[in-house]
């Protein structure tokens, strides 16, 4: 017999699956139970709802990527906004290719989520991205990037950040290191002064 945290694990990563490939609006509790084998009535002895196993999916992602960030600037005490920008872009690589199929569903489904959960979603989201902004902004003024809107800075990192999920393979080409280090060249050289 499964153990029940181990099951609602299990019940986490094909729900995530399945809103990775088809859409959370698309998947329906049938299709989950029918993945596991089980019926749908007994998913519900694990879940409340399919929105529960979207906000759980959408929180998960929330709490690593933000882990990560605080990771990488506590890493880095010293570091120039150069040096920051590189460790917050590194971490973000990291959780995407840890599990591109909950990355994914963090960045494209959790609209779907009830208002409230929503508007906490999209707060915790804006702050992530303010350590961006920040990071961005702290770089300009000390003529390390070039001058441009921070948040649009920002945003066009992350949206390439954050496409990662939607082509990352681990049996791909290359490993998720290669790949942070790409997005970091990328990343500083689109800032730059001198980037032609």
């Amino acid at each position: 017999m499964i153990e029940s945290g181990a099951r609602r694990r299990e019940i986490d990563e094909v729900a995530s699956g399945l809103f990775h490939a088809n859409g959370y609006s698309a998947t329906s509790v049938r299709d989950i139970a029918k993945a596991l084998d089980i019926q749908g009535a007994s998913l519900y002895a694990h879940v409340a709802s399919k929105e529960d196993l979207l906000w759980t999916i959408v929180d998960r992602a929330a709490t690593d990527f933000e882990a990560a960030a605080d990771r990488a600037i506590a890493d880095t005490p010293n570091a120039d906004a150069v040096e920051r920008l590189a460790a917050l872009v590194e971490a973000h690589v990291e959780v995407v290719t840890a599990d591109p199929e909950r990355s994914s569903v963090f960045v494209t489904e959790w609209r779907h989520l009830s208002p409230d959960r929503r508007a906490a979603i999209a707060a915790r989201r804006d702050a992530y991205e303010a350590r961006f902004r920040e990071t961005i902004a702290d770089g300009q003024a000390v003529g390390a990037f070039r001058a441009t809107d921070p948040a649009i800075a920002a945003t066009f990192i992350l949206t390439a950040l954050n496409g990662i999920a939607t082509w990352y393979r681990p049996d791909g080409r290359l490993s998720p290191d290669r790949i942070a280090d790409h997005y970091v060249e990328l990343a500083l050289r689109s800032l730059s002064e001198d980037h032609r």
